[in-house]
């Protein structure tokens, strides 16, 4: 029997599904302090964005030859040109920062900045952000030299010339972001926005309460200090846990690392979420568009 089997993290079958949570009942189903309850997972994954700084009092953000804004919400997919004029006359739309009632007003696509509620609107339709589950043995590259399959075999579909955010290393799974919106990309990169990453991991051994602690309050490894937001013991049996755990770490095998340190190899893991993007149901190798309100949302937990 292999370890994933005994440890509760069953490998999937061909079809490469999300695997699957197993039962709380027995040993396990531990929140250490600090740890992952249902709201503090919540509240990890939250956007982190700044608040709105007030609009500069009747600022015209009117673009003599533009287009005009109901019509770009439309084309961006926020309704007809009616429902679009509706959120327009209620108060809905920022352009610029600046509310707009205004059913005349034009804007430049390519420079204006547009929320509606609050939240940002991408309007340049040639940028897309997918979603990849990527499976075993796939390395996060576009090419690689030793001839092992990479990220660019599962989207040989896509026309657009698009580039991972992040990486999983090649015996890693689950979710990957993919973009041709540099700025994007370069945020979600960055340390700055501290985007976290949730991960459903299988590791030898019993974990104990100790051992949270311990990864919670940071574990000294070569490179420095690394520390995990949340850890919550799903299920631990026959000598396995696994384990969902939640950081804002993007150095280099930082989860296995992390659980070496502690005496606890990983056996399996797999990213289920980054930021506000889940891997949901997602199957091993297949792709999704990014809908608008997930794509405003990691839009702004990067501040854009």
């Amino acid at each position: 029997m292999s370890n994933e089997r005994r440890g509760g993290s069953r490998r999937e079958s061909s079809g490469g599904q999300q695997p699957r949570r197993p039962d709380h009942s027995g040993k396990g189903g531990k929140n250490f302090r600090g740890g992952s309850s249902a709201k503090s997972r919540a509240q990890a994954n939250a956007p982190r964005r700044k608040p709105a700084q007030p609009a500069e009092q009747g600022r015209d953000v009117h673009v003599e030859g533009g287009v005009r804004l109901q019509k770009v919400l439309a084309q961006a997919g926020l309704g007809s040109r009616r429902a679009s004029e509706e959120l327009i006359a209620k108060g809905h739309v920022e352009v610029d920062g600046q509310v707009v009632t205004e059913l005349g007003v034009r804007i430049d696509p390519a420079t204006a900045v547009v929320h509606v509620d609050g939240l940002r609107i991408q309007l340049d339709q040639a940028k897309v952000t997918i979603a990849l589950n990527k499976p075993l043995g796939v390395v996060s590259t576009m090419d690689d030299p030793k001839g092992r399959p990479t990220v660019a075999d599962l989207i040989k579909n896509r026309e657009e010339r698009l580039f991972h955010v992040g990486r999983l290393d090649a015996d890693s799974e689950g979710l990957l972001l993919l973009t041709n919106d540099g700025e994007l990309a370069n945020r979600l990169s960055h340390p700055k926005y501290e985007i976290a990453k949730t991960y459903l991991v299988t590791v030898e051994g019993e974990i104990f309460p100790r051992v949270g602690k311990q990864l919670l309050k940071g574990v000294e490894l070569d490179d420095g200090i690394a520390k995990m937001d949340a850890v919550h013991v799903v299920q631990q049996i026959d000598g396995f846990a696994m384990l969902e755990i939640v950081l804002h770490e993007g150095r280099n095998r930082i989860v296995r690392r992390m659980f070496e340190a502690v005496g606890h190899p990983v056996t399996r893991l797999v990213r289920t979420r980054i930021g506000p993007v889940p891997l949901g149901d997602l199957k091993s190798g297949r792709t999704r568009v990014l809908g608008r309100t997930e794509l405003g949302t990691l839009m702004g937990a990067v501040d854009l």
